[in-house]
């Protein structure tokens, strides 16, 4: 791993916050994700399913964990499950874990090859009566792919049908939500390396470069930072590129007098980041352009004071709505007229400003959170009010990550990456 190693009180904390809302007498399985294959002998790249990270920190493929709170023998209260390591393996994949590596990481004591599962499942399954299913309940979740969890519990199910099933999903929603200080310092870092990559882009950012090049750049500072990725897929949009929201070609030659939108993140120990910054690829914005940004970092501004504990987030959206409402009006964008003949289910603001406002972010960049209950403190949320204007040829999108706090502003963990448009503009003519 390119990280440094994590203090596995993280991990210790995670499963004891797990397991205190498992049933009685239940064990609960989670798996790694599978390496997926491209053709002939390529695979992707691996990734390790967020949910046994979060609970073990083993960032390996075929890894299983078991926790079995109840379990009449202590040793098998939690377990990992892990490929056997071997000296040809090390020759040509590099070392696996060993017992005591996977202990250091995730403070697991028991930790067994994969080829004793099915020895030990028979012996802690006639001891428990429920077992807790992982499955990817996620809002935004579209999965045509089987999983190597799916697989593991249709082969759980048909060996085991006379146990009841719960689901783990619903207890990760909720802990997985609020981040604790090791995780906030994680996303933190990956925040950081953000920073470095668009402080380098600010010098390199000029008429005739290609939208490619300036992904290069960002992509050159992450790894030499110990990033592996981009958190996401990034967007790097010139001229009217910006108003088509998830462009991802990142193909086009950026030209004198046009903005580019960055829509871009950097991972670091599988946590992401996420940033938006729109810039002038001259170095300057024009009068109209600069009007239009400085409304969309009046709305973030704004939206970012109502992120707190409490909070509701139906309500939040509503509001950021009118406050965007009134930047347009003041733009010119809509008149009274367009306010008055509104359709409630897709208000005027809409036409310029069609995307949400904040999402949970963590392990995920879309990560796990119950939008129908309150915020709560050490949430991370994005913020990321935009405006798209197709037919002035540009759009602009601001975006920061903020932790709840339990009383007063929410914490900012981009307030070092330059945002105010004379800043930028300074930053690039210096």
């Amino acid at each position: 791993m390119k990280y440094f190693p994590i203090d596995r009180s993280l991990f210790v904390k995670n499963r004891a916050q797990f397991v205190a809302k498992m049933q009685p007498e239940s064990l609960a399985i989670f798996n790694s994700n599978d390496i997926y294959p491209i053709s002939a002998d390529s695979t992707m790249p691996f990734e390790q399913h967020r949910d046994i990270f979060y609970l073990s920190g083993v960032d390996q493929e075929e890894s299983i964990l078991v926790l079995f709170p109840d379990c009449p023998k202590e040793k098998h209260r939690e377990m990992l499950f892990l490929k056997e390591t071997n000296e040809h393996i090390a020759i040509w994949e590099g070392e696996k874990l060993t017992k005591e590596k996977a202990f250091e990481t995730s403070g697991i004591r028991t930790v067994y090859w994969l080829q004793d599962l099915e020895k030990i499942m028979f012996e802690i399954m006639t001891q428990c009566h429920t077992v807790y299913i992982n499955t990817n309940e996620h809002y935004r979740a579209n999965v045509e792919t089987q999983t190597r969890e799916d697989r593991f519990t249709k082969w759980l199910k048909n060996k085991y049908p006379a146990h009841a099933v719960a689901k783990s999903n619903p207890i990760l929603q909720r802990l997985r939500s609020v981040k604790n200080d090791i995780e906030i310092d994680l996303i933190q870092q990956a925040c950081n390396i953000t920073e470095k990559g668009f402080r380098r882009i600010l010098n390199f950012v000029k008429p005739g470069v290609w939208e490619y090049e300036i992904e290069a750049e960002f992509m050159h500072e992450f790894l030499r930072n110990r990033s592996k990725k981009f958190a996401y897929t990034p967007i790097v949009a010139s001229g009217n590129n910006a108003n088509v929201l998830h462009y991802i070609e990142n193909n086009q030659q950026c030209r004198a007098g046009e903005l580019i939108l960055m829509d871009v993140g950097a991972e670091y120990a599988n946590y992401s980041s996420d940033m938006t910054r729109s810039v002038p690829v001259s170095g300057r914005f024009s009068e109209r352009q600069k009007a239009v940004y400085n409304a969309v970092l009046r709305v973030k501004n704004d939206a970012t004071k109502m992120l707190v504990a409490g909070a509701d987030w139906a309500a939040y959206h509503v509001e950021v709505g009118k406050i965007m409402t009134s930047e347009l009006l003041g733009l010119g964008l809509l008149d009274k007229t367009d306010i008055k003949n509104e359709n409630p289910d897709w208000p005027a603001y809409k036409k310029y400003f069609m995307h949400g406002t904040s999402h949970h972010m963590g392990l995920d960049t879309h990560d796990y959170g119950i939008l129908t209950e309150p915020m709560q403190a050490n949430m991370v949320f994005t913020v990321e009010p935009g405006i798209y204007i197709p037919d002035e040829g540009f759009g602009i999108r601001l975006e920061d990550d903020v932790v709840v706090q339990e009383q007063g502003d929410s914490f900012n963990l981009m307030r070092n990456i330059p945002i105010e448009a004379d800043e930028i503009e300074d930053i690039m003519n210096s």
